[in-house]
């Protein structure tokens, strides 16, 4: 508790010794057109003012709420080969279709007329892409984020806990299709939780802080307040370089975590990018206190290349099994073939996806090597290694085709099955991304 007290009080230091930077408008832009000239400003005869028109999404809009509508889809369709011993590990695996996820959301800001006006966000879902294998729909996200002076936002409710660059942004924007550091954001929560979450971008717009409390006693029927384990959180983010009207960025950041244990447990476990595939990587209940994790993410962008690595190491407080530490990391890369650059957003320290220029849309190719190690001591949850390539064609700012094939490898047990995957899917978002 110590090392908490001692990062929280120097982040509150800093953030009130720099003065408050005005935050981002979420929603999006209303265009008034050119100033009128003087002539123009005669008041005979009187002319009639017109509101600009609603962008798509947007259902309400007045000086005291604006509310707009969110909603995407995606679709799967996964093939899966695998040698023997793969079989033998985890199981036959099957061809299969899934609707991989339905998600509907609805965001804005209130108070329209402060300089810093607040903002809110309520969704809900089914078969979540950050954890929540359910077949109904749940909530998950409902915060209200409020200006605490020069001291940033503080978001209250439920929402993503500020760990790792794969968590943090928007899962639907990343090139590849699926998280792979999984194993370092589920346990003891989901990474979505419930408790306060301070943000703050530093003037300028070239970093960013975020420090987080959770705690998901009340999501788990018979379990008390005393045995559900608190979450600490901290991001820090930089952005070292920035060139060429946002072309030309550095991004580097750097994360902390403490996960108290649940009801006396962490548990680590992970799939090979894939929804359908039973988990590769688990170590099954480890009884343990907490586990503290450290991360480090890098991504550098030139026009329409990009660069992105991250690396999680954790370190699990347990006497019974010695203390374990677990550790993955990938680096990945990504070319739009047609041009277009990935957009860095510096409010959140995130880039989102690409913006077709094209009538007939984008293609981007991908690629990334991974590795996760949840085999240390006494804990043989197994070493998995893959790597996955494929192509992104962005028909508009709505849609997304993916079409790739990886392989991984599961070092478990004192040997080492491979299995095989091709994956397609179909992605839909409204309102969609636009230039």
């Amino acid at each position: 508790m110590r090392v908490i007290q001692r990062l929280l009080l120097a982040a509150v230091a800093v953030a009130m010794a720099t003065p408050g930077a005005r935050a981002a408008d979420p929603m999006p832009a209303e265009v008034l057109g050119p100033p009128l000239s003087q002539a123009d400003q005669s008041p005979e005869p009187p002319v009639e003012s017109k509101k600009p028109p609603k962008p798509p999404g947007m259902l309400i809009r007045s000086d005291t709420i604006n509310l707009m509508g969110w909603a995407a889809m995606l679709f799967d369709y996964t093939w899966v080969s695998q040698d023997q011993t793969n079989i033998d590990q985890i199981g036959a695996q099957e061809d299969q279709f899934e609707w991989r996820a339905d998600r509907l959301i609805l965001m804005g800001t209130l108070f329209n007329k402060k300089a810093r006006p607040w903002s809110f966000q309520a969704g809900f879902e089914i078969r979540g892409l950050d954890g929540n294998d359910d077949n109904n729909w749940s909530f998950y996200d409902y915060w209200v984020s409020i200006p605490v002076g020069p001291l940033g936002d503080l978001q209250v409710g439920k929402g993503k806990a500020p760990f790792s660059y794969e968590l943090i942004g928007d899962s639907a924007a990343l090139p590849w299709a699926e998280r792979i550091l999984g194993p370092f954001l589920a346990s003891p929560t989901t990474g979505r939780s419930t408790g306060f979450r301070l943000n703050k971008m530093f003037p300028g717009g070239r970093s960013t802080m975020s420090l987080g409390a959770f705690n998901n006693w009340y999501e788990t029927e018979g379990l008390a307040f005393g045995d559900s384990g608190w979450d600490y959180n901290a991001r820090l983010t930089a952005l070292p370089v920035w060139g060429l009207d946002g072309h030309r960025y550095l991004h580097v950041g750097a994360a902390w975590r403490h996960a108290g244990a649940k009801d006396g447990t962490l548990r680590y476990k992970g799939r090979p990018e894939s929804h359908v595939i039973d988990y590769f990587v688990d170590t099954g209940d480890i009884p343990a206190s907490h586990a503290d994790s450290w991360a480090a993410e890098l991504l550098w962008n030139e026009r329409a290349v990009s660069v992105t690595a991250e690396y999680i190491t954790s370190h699990v407080s347990s006497v019974e099994a010695n203390n374990p530490v677990f550790d993955g990391w990938y680096v990945a890369a990504a070319w739009a073939v047609t041009g277009e650059n990935r957009p860095y957003d510096k409010r959140v320290g995130y880039a989102h996806r690409i913006v077709p220029k094209r009538r007939w849309g984008a293609v981007e190719l991908m690629a990334r090597y991974a590795v996760v190690d949840t085999t240390d001591q006494a804990i043989d949850g197994g070493n998995m290694i893959k790597w996955f390539a494929g192509v992104n064609w962005y028909p508009s700012g709505r849609w997304r085709v993916n079409l790739g094939y990886g392989e991984g490898t599961l070092d478990k047990g004192g040997v080492k099955g491979k299995l095989h995957q091709t994956l397609a899917r179909l992605q839909y978002i409204f309102p969609g991304a636009h230039k």
